[in-house]
């Protein structure tokens, strides 16, 4: 039996959105090495198309070289996609029918499988599909979401002795925080600000405080 794996950047306060991510080298060669562990990919609607979009030849080709390695991965990467309104898929891709738990178990029983985006793996965490969660913790603070129910099913698989099979694993990004500067002269945080700013504090302290459930 295969695992099922998600993998995601997340910010300090929790924002998913892929734009928030900080795209550098490092992170672009951890996403390679995370999709070349799995023998498929299972994406939803949205993030196949972005994905196809960003990194399908040629529209990869003018990317910068030390985002190429990635591109070539995932190009070459089978697919499944999870989809009310696609009636077709290319890029190495099938369509997923039928029942989604019924249809992942399936995939999982010959292979390892990675997925990633938001909706499809809030589905399957609610599903109790995810046999490992990946967070790559950004040192930033966005103030928006969107921000994943995925997380919180992580955290309570983390801390129940109902989810033993599950495993949460954390990736954090060596990035220099900096306090912002002020042009002239220096202002007080206000409450929002300070709020912000201990938010983070508590959630960096428990993302750093590693949850590891043993299988």
């Amino acid at each position: 039996m295969g695992l099922l794996r998600y993998s995601i950047n997340v910010t300090l306060d929790g924002c998913v959105d892929h734009r928030s991510a900080i795209p550098d080298e490092e992170l672009h060669r951890r996403a390679a090495e995370y999709i070349a562990r799995a023998d498929v990919l299972l994406f939803g609607r949205v993030t196949y198309e972005m994905m196809q979009d960003a990194w399908r030849p040629p529209a990869s080709d003018a990317l910068p070289d030390w985002m190429k390695p990635f591109g070539r991965t995932i190009d070459a990467a089978r697919k499944y996609v999870v989809s009310s309104t696609l009636r077709d898929v290319d890029w190495n891709a099938e369509l997923v029918h039928g029942d989604l738990a019924t249809a992942v178990r399936e995939l999982k029983r010959d292979a390892d499988v990675a997925t990633g985006g938001v909706m499809l793996p809030t589905a399957l965490a609610e599903l109790g599909l995810i046999d490992e969660y990946e967070f790559v913790v950004h040192p930033r603070i966005t103030g928006h979401g969107p921000r994943a129910e995925a997380l919180r099913r992580a955290d309570d698989a983390a801390g129940s002795s109902a989810h033993r099979s599950h495993r949460v694993r954390l990736g954090r990004r060596r990035v220099a925080v900096r306090a912002p500067r002020y042009s002239s002269v220096s202002r007080p945080a206000s409450t929002r600000q300070r709020r912000s700013v201990s938010t983070a504090a508590s959630m960096r302290r428990s993302w750093v405080t590693s949850r590891s459930v043993p299988s």
